[in-house]
């Protein structure tokens, strides 16, 4: 018979830890309502007879459901062109970033040459744009009437026939810095008495690098190469600069229209979340396995061997060839916003400069509004997951209640959930109860309605998409904290939360200042979510706006270029901070 005290531990333990499960409880639920509700929303709405009915229509929700809508979409020809299309440029572009990258990682990782210290910060460079922005500045270098061909006299044109390798040239050149990042965190964990044992014992450099470092840095590529994919596979801007229309991201966004009347934009939104699993669980299973593991961990800084003479400066070629290609958008956004309309054609520089654009951009009521909201909405959600960070790093670091890798897993989810998807869903979600017609909410979240108001639901995307880097980077920051200095706070009088406020905090500070630079900067540059939710002119985020410009003749894709250059400048400044911040530990919140 078990004993009365024994029977009464489980309970009191319970009780003592009842505001941890609290909290988990709670965080457990907006992440249920904000992450894991919009996806249901698109699955449910692939199967309904109508939009909606199979929640809130008349009969039960089995008799609203229907395979209908993915029977029309099996008999549509461009529908297997455009989902074709997207793999394709999915799997090229993570190949051709893999290819940059890894070569790249393992120079920096691996030895000693001229200015690597440059090159290690610089090649963070490409992510200071979003692809479809550098669109236009790779238009205006490789257009028929492009920089290039007026060089050197040729007629390549990416605008005609070559738009698929050069919507696969942009993102690849813009997105491998994320493979290099994970790449570089995998081989800084190395051992490199692995690879001196394996040296002492005959063999060769290609040997031990497909027996020894390529298995054991596998997964960490592996962590890249899928955050790549499935940027590329729903990547919605760049195939719209290069008008390469026939992709699933483009007929989701056009399909926006009747998603009110029609369930098949659903359909083609559950198809493309299917790909991305699909072949998610594919390179997991093929490539992403780790069949070997290490007894120790260390440091590869202590086996860095110097590179002189030619192959010093030979590695340090390859840093600056790649730098080259990477800011030949950039380069290319920077000139068309000096130029003076018309001026730039055929020609290897523009004839004519002013800086007429960058005063529109801040002054006129479209361009400066955009900006505007973009400062509030970002400024919103960083502030939002800062506070999120800490509860859900703390819940995960310092507690053992039965659920937190649940939660873990949870946050991580964003990274492996094409942000369209999820920008559909907040769609869907804006078109249901409490919100829709006529729901209790509807005058204060809504998309479509002829009054929107989706600032809400913009917040809400923003910051759900970049939860997983303030939770990883929070959590590597309270790793390394001990938790024997919250305990003391707590035994000279402090509440827990005092302590965790006054003690924990500061401690953690630097990572989540990182984390939260990264959150605000690359919700000022979030495509999906701002190109699907923001329908109407003055509510356009930044990244909306230079869409839009960019379809207004005349000096509209001088503007766009401008507000561009504006955008970068603002995240040169927050990667490179978040980067100081947090070393070699930034390409860990790109991990899945």
């Amino acid at each position: 018979m078990s004993s009365p005290v024994a029977t009464l531990a489980p309970v009191n333990r319970f009780r003592r830890h009842a505001w941890q499960y609290v909290l988990l409880a709670a965080t457990l639920a907006v992440l249920a309502l904000l992450l894991l509700y919009p996806i249901f929303l698109t699955v449910a709405g692939a199967f309904e007879k109508q939009p909606g009915g199979g929640l809130s229509g008349s009969g039960s929700f089995l008799s609203n459901l229907t395979l209908e809508h993915f029977r029309v979409l099996s008999t549509n020809p461009n529908f297997f062109r455009a989902i074709g299309n997207s793999a394709l440029l999915a799997v090229t572009t993570t190949i051709l970033a893999t290819a940059i990258a890894l070569p790249l990682a393992l120079l920096a990782s691996s030895y000693k040459f001229p200015f690597k210290t440059f090159f290690n910060a610089a090649v963070l460079v490409p992510m200071i744009l979003p692809p479809f922005v550098g669109a236009i500045g790779v238009r205006a270098i490789l257009g028929r009437e492009g920089a290039l061909n007026a060089l050197f006299g040729s007629d390549f044109d990416i605008l005609g026939n070559a738009k698929f390798w050069g919507v696969v040239g942009v993102q690849a050149l813009s997105l491998y810095p994320i493979v290099f990042l994970n790449t570089t965190a995998a081989l800084a964990n190395l051992d490199p008495a692995l690879d001196e044992a394996a040296e002492n014992l005959g063999a060769g450099w290609w040997r031990r690098f497909f027996k020894i470092t390529l298995p054991l840095v596998r997964p960490g590529i592996f962590a890249g190469a899928t955050i790549v994919f499935i940027w590329a596979f729903t990547e919605l801007g760049t195939p719209l600069m290069f008008d390469y229309y026939a992709v699933t991201s483009v007929q989701i966004f056009y399909g926006l229209k009747q998603v009110e009347t029609s369930a098949e934009p659903y359909a083609l939104t559950l198809v493309m979340l299917g790909m991305a699993i699909v072949m998610y669980v594919l390179g997991k299973y093929f490539f992403g396995r780790s069949g070997y593991a290490m007894y120790s961990k260390a440091s590869r800084a202590g086996g860095e061997k110097e590179l002189t003479g030619w192959r010093g400066w030979l590695a340090t070629l390859v840093f600056a060839a790649v730098f080259v290609l990477a800011i030949l958008p950039h380069v290319g956004v920077v000139l068309t916003s000096f130029t003076v309309p018309g001026q730039w054609y055929d020609s290897v520089l523009p004839t004519s400069w002013t800086t007429a654009h960058y005063s529109e951009a801040l002054t006129a009521r479209d361009s400066f509004g955009a900006i505007v909201n973009s400062l509030k909405l970002s400024a919103a959600a960083m502030l939002i997951t800062m506070v999120a960070g800490v509860v859900i790093a703390y819940l995960i670091v310092r507690t053992q209640v039965k659920g937190r890798g649940l939660l873990d897993a949870l946050c991580m989810l964003p990274l492996a959930v094409p942000g369209l998807v999820m920008a559909f869903g907040y769609v869907a979600m804006s078109l249901r109860w409490p919100f829709g017609k006529d729901g209790p909410l509807g005058d204060y979240v809504s998309v479509l309605a002829a009054e929107p108001n989706p600032v809400p639901l913009l917040i809400a995307a923003y910051a759900i998409r970049r939860l997983p880097y303030i939770v990883r980077s929070t959590v590597a920051g309270l790793e390394q904290t001990s938790g024997e200095l919250e305990e003391a706070a707590m035994n000279l009088g402090a509440s827990r939360f005092t302590a965790v406020r006054r003690v924990i905090v500061p401690l953690i500070m630097a990572n989540l200042i990182a984390g939260g630079m990264l959150v605000f900067s690359f919700s000022m540059l979030e495509v999906s979510d701002s190109m699907l939710l923001a329908q109407q002119k003055h509510q356009f985020p930044l990244t909306k706006a230079i869409f839009a410009f960019t379809e207004r003749l005349g000096d509209g894709v001088y503007i766009a270029s401008a507000m561009g250059v504006w955008g970068m400048a603002l995240l040169t400044v927050t990667l490179f901070g978040a980067s100081v911040l947090l070393g070699k530990k930034l390409g860990s919140i790109f991990r899945v």
